[in-house]
Parts: structure tokens; sequence; C-alpha cells
């Protein structure tokens, strides 16, 4: 009796466990396994694959070789936090409220909308990081992406059959890696001689060496990838793994990494295609394909490739799986990018590709590429590229870094694929430039676009909800767009419409109609009266900085009294680092003002250590730097 007993007792936890484990099987056998091996600041020129000068990396062209190569694949975002939550959420962040890096306020996903990876742990996927988050979402909405995402995660500890999600960074490409040399036993794999230097960089040894650097990295970084491969093949897995390489965005040589270029934007990528899921892809393997995707994108495609419904309320579209072909991806023929705050600099270019143009929109083109940001000038290039600027060396082409950008630029990839020859004010090019000037703009009024409410008033008003704070104030977010565009007519047509936006009652078409004004320069002189009232005495002290930011500007008055007395009066210190901008511009370009900060010490920002305000310190130690 008590061997029956036993007997039955075994046989029935068997058969719990096998119906129990039925489902999971049957997820195994039905879906295939989805690897992303990522390389950090890693833009498509450094690759052999894309550019006859870049880096030989035989394991990426061998993947390449056996699956598919992107030719024209986009990060929408030149920098890391921001391009990983377009990835994460498969929306542009820009109307998320998740478009500055390192944001003082992390936001929430939009209704209906997870990190995509939650959805494959649903499905019984086993998902793996390893090991770089840096997203700009409220860390308990990402809590439920990752079975584990650490420096120690591996597909290796998932359940027996379990598919599995596994990202693996490798970060010796990172900006970081040319602040100094190659580490011991990496050899240089490159010349410097023989390096191919962008049209906007200064040819010199150092640039050179850097240059050299950077591509040794890249051959380096393909010998770890090939590692990793060999892991998975002596797994097992190659025939049932799809297989992503990218670069997370543009390159970190001076002027790609964190601005919204081509250079910045263009990304390598690459998909294995496993032998036993051939039919998941839309066409051959060793297929180049001609046509755009996006990193919003890859969420879509790879819920896709699992056989998971993609949410409704993103932005992506599959390039993998069901239902994709070969042509329609071949007509996907437009991208968009942006970028906001880098640190503490702020920004504003929203850039548009379609075809073979390219369309910058700079909405505050006096803040030149070149301003100052901490981090970034601890490379020597950069550090070199300005003492060359500053002692007059540069062309026309690399002195364009540190002068004020035209609002809005064209480009034609084909004859210029470093961008800088500006064909928007050619008038054969003028059926291009409104084409996709108007595109941009129907696409950031349709969003909206909440950059166009400055980061401090989003901050204090949004509640952390950006999508739902974009769509609230979708009407204003249009108004402030067309007082923007003010800036790309003559100033005899569009000054009206600034005289409108600067007598509003809402503050934030002031804000704009300033900028604007600050765009136009010295052919906006008939409201230096205006601006002066509106720096004197205005109720928002971004107006009153923005009023002084145009009249320092433009030489028609001290704008220190005030920007002093609006520091005084500060108590947010993400208020205060956009006002710093303003000083760092004023300092570092014309008019060239030096500004002493002992005046505002007791300011209640002024000490404050966390979040953003660490930024803020960069700013005041750097001028008492230049004051000593």
């Amino acid at each position: 009796m008590m061997m029956l007993q036993r007997f039955w007792a075994r046989t029935t936890r068997f058969l719990v466990l096998f119906v129990c484990a039925a489902p999971l099987m049957a997820d195994a056998a039905d879906r295939p396994n989805i690897v992303w091996l990522t390389s950090e600041d890693n833009s498509a020129n450094w690759y052999r694959l894309y550019n006859e000068h870049g880096a030989p990396m035989p394991n990426i062209e061998r993947l390449a070789e056996r699956g598919l190569l992107f030719k024209n694949a986009y990060s929408c975002a030149p920098v890391c936090s921001t391009a990983r939550s377009g990835i994460l959420s498969g929306c542009y962040v820009t109307r998320l409220g998740a478009h500055n890096h390192r944001p003082e306020l992390k936001v929430s996903f939009p209704p209906g909308v997870k990190a995509f990876p939650s959805y494959l742990r649903k499905a019984g996927y086993y998902t793996t990081n390893n090991r770089k988050t840096d997203y700009n979402f409220i860390a308990s909405e990402t809590a439920d992406a990752w079975d584990e995402s650490s420096n120690k995660a591996t597909y290796r500890n998932r359940k027996a059959g379990q598919p599995f999600f596994h990202v693996q960074n490798f970060g010796q490409t990172h900006e970081g890696q040319l602040f100094g040399n190659l580490p011991k036993g990496v050899n240089r794999s490159v010349d410097p001689a023989n390096a191919k230097l962008f049209p906007y960089h200064p040819d010199t040894p150092l640039f050179r060496e850097k240059y050299a650097q950077y591509l040794t990295r890249q051959t380096y970084v393909d010998s770890l990838i090939g590692k990793f491969i060999d892991q998975l093949e002596a797994d097992g897995l190659l025939d049932d793994t799809f297989i992503f390489h990218y670069g997370d965005h543009g390159g970190v040589l001076p002027g790609s990494k964190g601005y919204a270029r081509n250079d910045g934007l263009q990304v390598a990528m690459v998909v294995y295609v496993p032998k036993n899921w051939q039919h998941l892809a839309p066409a051959k393997r060793g297929t180049k394909i001609d046509g755009f995707v996006e990193f919003i994108d890859l969420s879509a495609t790879v819920l896709n490739l699992a056989g998971i419904p993609v949410p409704d309320n993103i932005d992506g579209r599959p390039f993998l799986g069901k239902g994709v072909t070969l042509d329609d991806l071949n007509q996907r023929d437009t991208t968009m990018g942006y970028a906001g705050r880098f640190d503490e600099k702020y920004d504003f270019v929203r850039f548009l590709r379609k075809g073979n143009f390219t369309y910058h929109r700079s909405y505050q083109p006096f803040n030149f590429d070149g301003l100052f940001n901490e981090y970034r000038y601890k490379q020597p290039a950069y550090r070199e590229w300005r003492d060359l600027f500053k002692q007059g060396k540069l062309d026309a082409q690399q002195a364009a870094f540190f002068r004020a950008r035209a609002p809005e630029a064209l480009y034609n990839l084909e004859d210029d694929p470093h961008e800088v020859n500006n064909l928007a004010s050619d008038p054969a090019y003028a059926k291009v430039l409104l084409e996709m000037r108007e595109m941009l703009q129907g696409r950031l009024k349709s969003m909206p676009d909440v950059g166009f409410i400055p980061e401090p008033v989003f901050v204090l008003d949004s509640n952390a909800k950006g999508f739902e704070f974009g769509q609230k104030n979708k009407r204003l977010l249009a108004q402030l767009i067309d007082i923007a565009d003010l800036q790309l007519r003559d100033f005899g047509v569009a000054e009206q419409g600034i005289r409108a936006a600067l007598e509003s009652d809402h503050p934030m078409k002031r804000y704009w109609g300033l900028v604007t004004c600050s765009v136009f320069g010295a052919k906006a002189k008939t409201f230096y009266g205006t601006a002066t009232k509106l720096a004197d005495s205005d109720g928002n002290l971004l107006v009153r900085m923005r009023a002084a930011e145009f009249l320092g500007l433009t030489g028609a008055k001290d704008p220190r009294p005030i920007i002093t007395d609006v520091l005084k009066q500060c108590k947010d210190p993400v208020e205060a680092n956009l006002i710093l901008n303003t000083v760092v511009l004023l300092r570092d370009g014309q008019p060239k003002l030096e500004f002493d900060f002992e005046a505002v010490e007791g300011a209640a920002w002024f000490k404050k250590k966390p979040g953003i305000a660490n930024l803020v310190q960069r700013r005041i130690a750097q001028f008492r730097k230049n004051q000593r």
C-alpha cells in the first residue's frame, strides 16, 4: 500500500510538472531567441561595411553575410539616455518629455505602453541585460523589464527550453575612452597618417591620432563580439537565435555624439538570421536593405519576431517578422531625430531625413555647437579644436562649429555625406526645402513635441506624465511652434507675429517671441524697448532671461545686471541651469562678457548637490576657473 501511494505521488508530481511546463515548451518551440550586441557611441561611419575608410570588423561582417544589412538605420537621438528611452518605449521621446540627457524628472510611459521586455517576460521569455540601462523613465515602471540586469546577467540562467532575449553592451568605444590613450594590450591597427578625416575637422596630428585610436577600438570591440558569438555557437544556439548588432548613436569624435546631424544619428544595423527562422526575414541572407529603420522600430520588431502583439500607442513599426515584406521596407524613406539638453548644455534641434536629403531645424541657433560642456571638453580633440578657432586657424567649414547656426539647413547626403554645404538658400532646392519644412512642422504638431515647453516649466507642471501633458497642451504647443517658425520668414513679414507674441498674456508665448528676436538679432531692433521692459519687470524669470539674452547678443544693453538679479531670485536648480546656459553663451560667444558669481552665492539653487544641481556646479567651477 505504501509503495502504491509513493507511486501515485511521484506520478502526480510528474503530471503537474508536465502540465505546468507544457505552455513554456510550446513557447520555446514556436519562438526564436533574440540577442542584441550593442556598442556605445558608434555611428555607421566607423564600419568598413558602410564606409571604405571604416574599420574592418570581420565578425560583424560575417553576421551581415548570414543575415541582413540595413543601409539606412537611425538612432532618433544622438546621446545614450534619450536614444535608449526611444528603444525601450518604441516612441519618439519628444512627445513623452524624455528628450533631455540626464533629466531631473524621469517620466511615465504613455497609457497602454510598457517597457517592451516586460511583454516578452509575460509571454514566457527570459529577459536579461548586461548591463547598461540609462533610461529617462521612472525606475518603478521599468522594474519588470528584466529577469536580470547587471554586469553578470546572462541568458544561461534561463529554464531548460525557455526562449530568451538578451542584451550585451560593449562600452569600449564610449566617448570617455578617447580622453586618454589606448589601453595596454590593445595595439593600434590603423596608421594615423592613413585616417580619412571628416571635412569639418582640422587636420592635425592629434585629430589623426584620435581617429586611429577610435578605429582601433572598433576592431577591438568586433573581437569581443566574436567571442560572444562563439559562446552562442558552443551553446548550440545559432540556428535558433536572431542576433542584432547596432551602435547606440553617433560616434564620439567632436561634432557627432550629442548633435542631431547625420554623423550623430546614422548607425550600423546588422541582423543575423538563424537557419531555422529564415521565414521571419523579409529577404534572403546577405541582402542589403535600402529602406529606413529607426530605434523606435526595435521594440516592435522584437515583439513581432516573438509573435507578441505590438502595442497600439507606440510609433515604431516592425522591420522583421510576419507581415513584413522587402517591398514594404524599401518604401520607408523618412526618419526623424532630435537633440535637447546634453548634461548642462542646452540645444534644440530637430532632424528630418527623406531620401537623400536631410533637414536640420535649429530653434535656438545662437546656441552654437561648440558651447562649453564640461564632459565633452575632457576630450583633447575638442580642446584643440576650440583653441585653433580662437587662434583663427580654421577654415570656414571647421570654424562653423563655434559660430551661430542658420535656423534651417538642407543637405544632399549623396554629394555631401558630412553635411557641410547648406543648400537652404539655393533656389534650385526651394521646393525640397519647403516640403521638408512643412513635413517636420506637421510631425511636431501632431505628436505634439513637448520640448517647446522649457524644461523647468515641464518639470513643475507635468507631474512626470509627459504624454498626457503634451495632449493637454497640444493647442498651445502648436502656437509656440508657429511663433518659433517666424524665424524662417523675412523680418518684415514676421514682425507682426513677434509683436503679438511679446504682448501675449501667456509667458511661454513671450518666451518664444524673445527667442525669435534673438534669432533675427539686430534686425529686430524695433523690439529693444519692449524687450527692456520685459527684462526689467516681467513676472516670469525665464522671460526676463530671454529678454536679457536678446539685448546682450545684439549689444543693445548690458544683460549682466538683469541676469544676476534673475539668478538671485531663482530658487530652482533646473531653472538656474537653463539661465546659466545663457551666461555661458554670452561669455564664450559675442559679446564675450564675464560674470561675477559672488552676488548670487546665497541663492537657493547655488549649493544644492543632488541631481541637476551637480551640472550647475560644473558651470560655476568653469566660470571661476576662467576668472582666475
